[in-house]
């Protein structure tokens, strides 16, 4: 059986998988520590460590899952395979707002660390910074769609050169900003702040905290994912958090709560390292701060690009996974030679974060508050799920091959239970219910996108015929003879179209399946698309269909035959399949097509490339029909 391409190959090793994992997560300090700022105040460091701390526990529930399945869909496909495909949707569907909002926080903040590095306030004005980051995601999208990109390639020199430079401006910032006395005097509610301002800026801390899932879609492309994945994802999460805190204690000492704000949540919002930076000028020779400026600038500009790549990235497994399951369309599960994924899903990635950074700008005035509120809803129902989804393997497939094993683990009714996600999951539960009561954005957008989300995969399920709840098994989990239940055989005229409908009767018998057998005319541009075929065309058409059905009915096969005109015939056949719902297209290629420069004819080869179902070929070989 002819595949339409390979699948993810295993070729990121555990140096790239840490790179990959320590960019991501680090590049969401360039984007949180001023929006966590502005609502904490003087409790900053304290909201970014407890987030952080749940984040750790976060994370050894989704190791344990990643190494028993590593498969593309992250959390989604643990809690598919612990519940059932409706709880796996739901957690993509959350986890894709996710990454839409990674991609434009990411892209908008973009322009002001560069202005930062360069001195260009201009970069900053609204709206220029959104139409700058707008034209980011474009840039991205089309590198994306024009060739396949080696992810561990240049994240490994990004990571580097943010891990030196959020070193260095660490070291100074301990040297000479952090201030205990400072940190103990603001350490308290400011004028005005009070604990529902706590609340509200809990869940917004996690957006410190990103590129968690992004690794976990990774897992299929992983080298040893049950070695690996775990080893480098506590690796970067623990060094990430660490750096995280005490950068947060040192901008909180370069500026402190003075009547109930902060300039990091402030003037420095959207660039609070470069800020970070400036506030050692009388420290430092003005010159070298200039230069440390321009380092953290463009080291930031530089890691939000590639945390705004790996979230297309991120993106496009995750609704592979999806279509595969059968909870997205089937364009999405395309594998594609030069994107590798699904170009519609870049596509509609880039389109839906450009989207969000016009919404942002008009409904909420550019504040990235709002988006940062929005990310909360997702992430926390993610969490959330994750961690059950744990537990429940645990008791349900006990057996199961688990290369780690998240500890401590409790003993609970004859079940070994991981204590990480026994305390971790009612933790992140009840912060997602903060963010519902505190954060506008996520108490209304956020399920207004889940009911969207709902009734695309209500659409999805109907139009396959399969139930809700029911276990879709992808294509690549089938065994090596799939069952069919309709297989499309386009008609061809002479002896490889009588051998394809035998094989394709045979296949059919074999698998109780009907045979939709399909004639082609291709009318050429200069005539009128539909009318009456010519008498000895519609003569010849109707005696092959009939010849089918008569030999269907020999070996007990229904055969159902049909007459398409069209401008294009692999067109015809690819749109007829979709609206046959097609199990199996089978083709016969033409021994003559291999002694040109190409191996099919361009219509097996533009079947191979958009079938929305399995494509069988029946390659002859030379000399067979000849003579």
């Amino acid at each position: 059986m002819a595949r339409k391409l390979r699948g993810f190959e295993r070729v990121i090793d555990a140096p790239a998988l840490f790179a990959i994992a320590y960019g991501e997560i680090a590049s969401s300090l360039y984007i949180a520590l001023g929006i966590v700022a502005g609502a904490a105040l003087g409790f900053t460091p304290l909201v970014l460590l407890v987030t952080g701390a749940i984040f750790l526990l976060v994370s050894l529930s989704y190791a344990e899952g990643t190494a028993a399945l590593p498969e593309t869909g992250g959390a989604a496909t643990f809690v598919r395979r612990a519940f059932n495909d409706l709880a796996g949707f739901v957690t993509g569907w959350v986890l894709f707002l996710d990454f839409l909002i990674v991609m434009a926080l990411s892209a908008v903040f973009v322009p002001h660390y560069l202005a930062g590095a360069f001195g260009t306030p201009s970069l900053r004005e609204s709206p220029w910074d959104a139409i700058i980051g707008c034209l980011i995601i474009v840039a991205i999208a089309g590198v994306r769609l024009a060739r396949r990109t080696r992810l561990h390639l240049g994240s490994l020199a990004v990571a580097l050169l943010d891990l030196v430079v959020q070193g260095l401006l660490l070291v100074l910032g301990l040297a000479f900003l952090l201030s205990p006395s400072t940190l103990g005097h603001g350490f308290g509610f400011a004028d005005g702040q009070s604990w529902t301002d706590l609340a509200f800026a809990l869940p917004l801390a996690m957006l410190a905290y990103t590129g968690l899932e992004t690794i976990a879609n990774l897992a299929e492309e992983a080298r040893e994912p049950g070695r690996n994945l775990p080893r480098t994802l506590f690796s970067a999460i623990g060094l990430v958090v660490l750096v995280t805190v005490l950068i947060g204690a040192i901008g909180l000492s370069a500026y402190p709560v003075s009547n109930g704000k902060t300039a990091l949540g402030e003037q420095w919002l959207e660039l609070p390292l470069v800020g970070i930076a400036a506030s050692l000028d009388g420290s430092l020779p003005s010159q070298l701060v200039d230069v440390l400026k321009l380092l953290v600038g463009v080291s930031g500009a530089l890691i939000l690009v590639a945390a705004a790549t790996t979230s297309v990235s991120g993106i496009t497994r995750l609704t592979y996974s999806l279509a595969e399951h059968g909870s997205l369309p089937r364009e999405f599960a395309r594998l594609e030679r030069r994107a590798v994924v699904s170009s519609e899903a870049i596509l509609i990635a880039a389109g839906l974060a450009i989207g969000l950074i016009v919404l942002n700008e008009v409904a909420a005035g550019g504040d990235p508050a709002f988006l940062a509120s929005l990310y909360s809803f997702g992430v926390l129902i993610a969490f959330t799920a994750a961690q059950l989804a744990v537990i429940r393997l645990r008791m349900r497939e006990p057996d199961l091959a688990r290369p780690f094993l998240a500890r401590p683990s409790v003993r609970i009714r004859g079940h070994s239970l991981p204590l990480a996600a026994l305390v971790g999951a009612p933790l992140t539960a009840a912060v997602w219910v903060l963010a519902l009561i505190t954060h506008p954005g996520a108490r209304y957008a956020g399920p207004v996108w889940l009911a969207g989300g709902l009734v695309v995969f209500v659409g999805v399920r109907r139009s396959r015929r399969r139930g809700l709840l029911e276990h879709v098994t992808p294509v690549s989990e089938l065994p090596a003879v799939s069952a069919f239940e309709r297989i499309l055989v386009p008609m061809k005229v002479g002896d490889i179209g009588e051998e394809m409908v035998a094989t394709a009767i045979a296949l059919a018998k074999e698998h109780d399946a009907t045979i939709e057998a399909l004639t082609v005319v291709r009318v050429p541009r200069k005539f009128e698309l539909e009318g009456e075929l010519p008498p000895e065309i519609a003569a010849r058409v109707d005696a092959s269909l009939e010849e089918a059905r008569a030999l269907g009915a020999d070996y007990g096969v229904e055969v159902r035959g049909e007459v398409v005109r069209a401008r294009s015939i692999g067109h015809a056949i690819v749109d007829e399949a979709i609206r046959r719902d097609a199990d199996l297209i089978l083709l016969g290629s033409s021994p003559r097509w291999r002694r040109q420069s190409r191996f099919f004819s361009p219509t097996v080869d533009f079947v191979l490339r958009r079938a929305p179902c399995e494509v069988l070929v029946v390659a002859f070989p030379d000399g067979i029909f000849e003579g």
